[in-house]
């Protein structure tokens, strides 16, 4: 998800992610101290749309189209190799990102009004993130012990539906991949 903490979530939003519990192992205790959105109950992820639609909005039938969108994709195999960075953000990144841009492409194609992240950048580009808004001796030291775990394996077959109560965030519905 975008960055997180009380700062910028509001109850009612929602997102849809691709959990990575593979990477838990290795990212976990970096992300509870230097991510807000693993404290604010967000699991290891890369997100497939954020913001998504307003709690109030999603019904039965929106559940319905998303489990249609996301079932005519395939489960893969992610492969996470090597850290990356964008201004504050320490990343893992997916050797081939291929996979989870096609389900990014597919909601957004069915929910145009709701582009990734508000549409403030030009490539969304998949990524699991560690860190946000850190001093840069720490980000330096984080990337040099997650480096020492990768590759990261992970087998994509379901997106999630999490939606912010207004404190945390609560999976909402799980929509597995055709």
């Amino acid at each position: 998800m975008a960055d997180d903490d009380a700062q910028g979530f509001q109850a009612g939003q929602s997102g849809l992610i691709v959990r990575v519990p593979e990477a838990e192992p290795l990212v976990h205790a970096w992300r509870d101290r230097l991510d807000p959105s693993a404290r604010a109950g967000v699991p290891a992820h890369v997100t497939v749309l954020f913001p998504f639609l307003d709690a109030s909005r999603i019904d039965e039938g929106v559940c319905a189209a998303i489990g249609k969108v996301l079932g005519r994709h395939q489960s893969f195999e992610a492969r996470f190799d090597h850290c990356g960075r964008f201004p504050g953000v320490l990343y893992l990144a997916p050797e081939s990102d291929t996979g989870f841009r096609h389900l990014t492409e597919a909601i957004v194609e069915r929910w145009p009004e709701n582009p990734p992240f508000g549409g403030q950048f030009d490539d969304v580009v998949p990524h699991l993130t560690v860190s946000q808004g850190q001093a840069e001796a720490v980000v330096e030291k984080a990337e040099a012990d997650l480096l020492t775990g990768l590759p990261v394996f992970a087998q994509v077959s379901s997106v999630d539906l999490l939606v912010h109560d207004g404190t945390r965030w609560r999976q909402r519905a799980t929509f597995p991949l055709g």
